[in-house]
């Protein structure tokens, strides 16, 4: 090898022991990892017959009005949207009666928390919230480099004098998801409302209602628009009760002043036009909220009574779903993978810190019915196996992370 190869062998060799860093705040991150897709349980089964109840989507589909306002909208995508979204928050404040200058829109809630969590907070900052809620809200923290401060639940709900306990100098955020997921439960409105009357004012509440349309039937819910505290941020998303989860779009409510500084850095171009135009729809048709929550309260009402005649553990809920509270994290797996022969996609809650928890959504009468078969198959099954009495059932509230 002549003098000029050498050297330029050696400088390649140079360039390759040289890498491009990963700061360790994300090389630490576990990738998010979704409900299994329908898609994916068939290629490995081989199964006709696949029910998915795993991500808490809405098993009617969108409103037709959606799905009409969609294909209008399609000839016009060429065209970049509206920055401010003036038509979305026009509907937005008509339906909810709130100010324009208190809204901002974005791609879906995990989009606007992102944004949320990188304009109030800084590097080494601590965030608090509870072991066991929205995995969204972990992803978002970490993936900026934040301190996630977890405080163990209590009953299956949010311990609110645990999480004020925890506030220290440095805590900047806190996040409360009410309903909670993927327990269901829910904040009643006295002890939302004690709550933020002792939280400091330059702490901010970052107030997730994901689904908030089905915990209003509660004359007990704290529906966060109601209010307005100076330090407090509500967000909602169209993906549960609307039927949007494939547009990513949802929305969020706080002071001007804090809306003012989401819009520098939310990305300018969202939410798409599609998404805006089915959003704008879907609050126009109410008897499609109507069909939708009596199609998940008779669900959940079937889903309650299998369970109970089963002896399965589950916490109370005010959502579209119910969490089934295993004996153990390892009978958890086993029920979820032996659903997932049945042809039943449900959602184990390793990743939310409640690795004995098992979630399931509500589903049409059809689904209902195969989900029922395929748990009352697998169910007495794992506890033969597993050498477990069949009243090995728990109170929900004496159950205990394992």
């Amino acid at each position: 090898m002549d003098l000029p190869e050498l050297l330029k062998y050696m400088i390649h060799e140079g360039e390759e022991s040289r890498q491009v860093p990963v700061p360790d705040h994300v090389a630490s991150l576990e990738t998010y990892k979704a409900g299994k897709p329908i898609e994916e349980l068939a290629r490995e089964k081989g199964l006709k017959k696949i029910v998915k109840l795993a991500s808490n989507e809405n098993p009617l589909g969108p409103s037709p009005k959606a799905v009409a306002a969609i294909k209008a909208a399609a000839e016009n995508v060429h065209r970049y949207v509206d920055p401010a979204s003036v038509n979305l928050i026009e509907a937005i404040c008509r339906k909810y009666r709130v100010r324009p200058s208190s809204v901002i829109c974005g791609s879906g809630t995990d989009a606007l928390l992102s944004y949320i969590v990188k304009a109030f907070s800084q590097q080494g900052d601590d965030v608090i919230s509870a072991e066991g809620t929205f995995i969204g809200w972990y992803v978002n923290v970490r993936k900026h480099g934040r301190n996630l401060i977890r405080v163990p639940l209590k009953n299956w709900g949010y311990d609110l004098d645990a999480i004020l306990s925890a506030v220290t100098p440095t805590t900047r955020m806190i996040f409360v998801a009410n309903p909670n997921n993927p327990t269901g439960s829910m904040i009643p409105r006295a002890e939302f409302e004690s709550f933020m009357e002792r939280v400091p004012q330059d702490i901010l509440v970052v107030l997730d209602e994901a689904y908030d349309t089905y915990a209003s039937q509660f004359p007990e819910y704290a529906n966060g628009l109601r209010y307005e505290y100076p330090n407090m941020i509500v967000t909602r998303t169209l993906s549960k009760v609307y039927g949007l989860a494939g547009l990513r779009i949802g929305f969020a409510v706080g002071a001007e002043r804090l809306i003012k500084a989401l819009y520098k850095v939310r990305l300018p171009f969202e939410p798409n036009s599609l998404a805006t135009a089915a959003a704008i729809a879907s609050f126009d048709d109410d008897d499609f909220v109507r069909r939708t929550i009596e199609a998940n309260n008779a669900s959940l009402a079937r889903f309650k009574a299998c369970f109970d005649k089963l002896g399965i553990t589950h916490a109370p809920t005010s959502a579209n779903f119910i969490m089934m509270v295993m004996p153990n994290e390892v009978f958890a797996m086993a029920f979820y993978n032996a659903c997932l022969d049945h042809g039943l996609i449900v959602r184990p809650l390793g990743g939310f810190g409640i690795p004995q928890g098992v979630r399931i959504n509500s589903g049409t009468d059809e689904e209902t019915t195969f989900a029922i078969a395929a748990i009352e198959q697998v169910y007495p099954a794992l506890l033969t196996k597993f050498n477990l009495p069949p009243t090995a059932k728990q109170s929900a509230s004496e159950a205990r992370i394992l």
